[in-house]
């Protein structure tokens, strides 16, 4: 029986893999897999959550032996710093997550590739002992999109194995480029694998504060009971980066800055952040909601949207000095851009979202703006703010006024607020990509986007996409410059305050980590 305050277990849509288990890494060599699929699933391992008797494959193209693909598997693995009580142990668990890893080199659009990949299946499998509960795989492609379709194919035809054994196929975004390409690229992955087989990999979803969001809302009244069109005034959700392209700007000039991260990452934060309670902690009952809001959505328009592109400044290039982006391109490294929920809970409020690099900080949250109080016995009193602060230093803190200590009695904004840092300081608050690696496992959809959620999210940015990519009506906008460590274009601030956004005008800066305002 579930105790006071405790939240039932999630229903998942299979069931989980518990033995007979193989972990492949499709695109082994690259930065994802170096980054982050494989320190994943070596904190995953040593804490004990990954299947009994699991192996782990890696395949990609690069020929390499077994010490060099060791050594690029565990290149990104965090050490414990020395004389840590932990060091012996992580050493340990590190030579035995190295033991049970191989490596397979081929291709991704040819047969013998995969051929070999199955018969290094066979020979691990060979060795599992319980025949019956037949053997499960779980494919986990670190790869670019344009190689997704032709390896779905190639492990369905030579690498599918048989029921009862469980195939599990984990997609990483870009989920295609508009609604359209989406639509094709779904279509053919569907041809191969069902969707109870597939998990569509959103990262921002297995972060903490995002995960969160479900709880904050629905497990407290009087949050829940103002979060409506009568009490708030506005919601920003803002991802800041403090560095430019740096090199990579060739890959970033074909997605640019709405593709990268406000049809996917912030579009998701707003999509759990204003859905309906669902039913049940399942994951369909909490994708249905999710989807039903986002259907809400319609397409942003040209005029609720604000481009920019960063210029050299602070001894930094501007985008246009890397040797890797085209020449006179127009691709847009900052969007401001503005979406409305036409439903009787949210119409009328703007959601604001803004997504930059070469900006002045670091930093992604959400800030819910309240109404302003009935003015009266008040001249000037700043509005009330929730906000959550998603990375760095997950926080959530609700901005409030109190009366300033003393004798005389003037207002003034200070804060409720809860520092994880501080609140859950021997917590080892897990990374996004070990959340929903261990989700997928265990057959849990809820933190993964399915097939129509992807489609409404694609008819709400394709047309300002086409229209910024000179495809719809209109010339295409030209993206206003702003100085490398800005805040963005120069009128950011007017943009938003169009919208309803009111910055307080009595200095307040929230103490914990002295970031202020937007």
């Amino acid at each position: 029986m579930s105790g006071a305050g405790s939240i039932p277990s999630m229903e998942g849509s299979h069931q989980a893999m518990e033995k007979n288990t193989v972990i492949v890494v499709l695109g082994a060599s690259g930065d994802l897999a170096k980054k982050k699929t494989f320190p994943a699933l070596f904190t995953l391992f040593r804490q004990g959550h990954l299947p009994a008797d699991v192996h782990i494959v890696g395949y990609a193209r690069t020929k390499m032996d077994p010490e060099e693909f060791h050594k690029r598997e565990i290149s990104y693995i965090k050490t414990p710093k020395e004389g840590d009580d932990s060091v012996d142990d992580f050493n340990t668990k590190l030579e035995e997550f190295k033991k049970i890893s191989t490596y397979i080199a081929g291709s991704y659009d040819e047969d013998p590739g995969f051929l070999a990949l199955e018969e290094e299946l066979k020979r691990i499998e060979d060795k599992y002992e319980d025949k019956k509960e037949g053997n499960n795989r779980f494919f986990y492609m670190a790869l670019p999109p344009s190689v997704f379709i032709t390896v779905a194919q190639g492990l369905k035809k030579n690498n599918y194995t048989p029921a009862p054994g469980i195939n599990r196929v984990v997609v990483e975004k870009p989920f295609g480029k508009d609604l359209d390409s989406s639509r094709e690229m779904m279509k053919d992955l569907k041809a191969e694998w069902t969707e109870d087989e597939t998990f569509r990999i959103d990262h921002y979803l297995g972060k903490e504060m995002i995960k969160n969001l479900l709880v904050l809302r629905f497990g407290n009244m009087f949050l829940d009971s103002s979060f409506n069109k009568n009490y708030v005034s506005n919601v920003q959700i803002t991802f800041k980066e403090a560095i430019g392209t740096e090199g990579r700007g060739g890959y970033f000039d074909g997605f640019g800055i709405i593709r990268d991260v406000c049809q996917n990452h912030l579009l998701q934060a707003l999509s759990v952040l204003t859905m309906e309670r669902p039913v049940s902690f399942s994951a369909e009952d909490i994708r249905d909601e999710k989807v039903k809001v986002l259907r809400c959505v319609p397409p942003i328009e040209q005029k609720d949207t604000l481009l920019g592109q960063y210029t050299a400044a602070n001894g930094k290039p501007g985008y246009l000095e890397d040797d890797t982006v085209p020449k006179g391109s127009n691709c847009p490294t900052f969007a401001e851009t503005v979406l409305f929920i036409n439903n009787p809970r949210w119409e009328g409020v703007p959601f604001i979202m803004k997504a930059g690099k070469a900006l002045n900080e670091a930093k992604v949250e959400i800030r819910v703006q309240y109404k302003d109080v009935t003015s009266g016995i008040f001249k000037d009193i700043a509005r009330n703010e929730l906000v959550i602060r998603i990375q760095p230093s997950e926080a959530i803190y609700m901005k409030m006024n109190a009366k300033t200590p003393g004798l005389v009695t003037r207002a003034m904004p200070t804060e409720l607020d809860l520092t994880y840092k501080r609140r859950f300081a021997d917590t080892i608050i897990p990374e996004a990509y070990e959340a929903l690696i261990l989700d997928a496992i265990k057959g849990d959809h809820s933190n993964f986007v399915r097939d129509d959620e992807l489609d409404a999210a694609w008819k709400i940015f394709t047309p300002i996409l086409h229209w910024i990519e000179g495809k719809g009506p209109g010339p295409a906008p030209k993206p206003q410059p702003y100085p490398y460590g800005s805040r963005g274009p120069k009128n950011v601030d007017t943009f938003i305050e169009s919208y309803g956004f009111k910055r307080s005008d009595q200095g307040y800066s929230w103490p914990l980590t002295n970031m202020g305002h937007l």
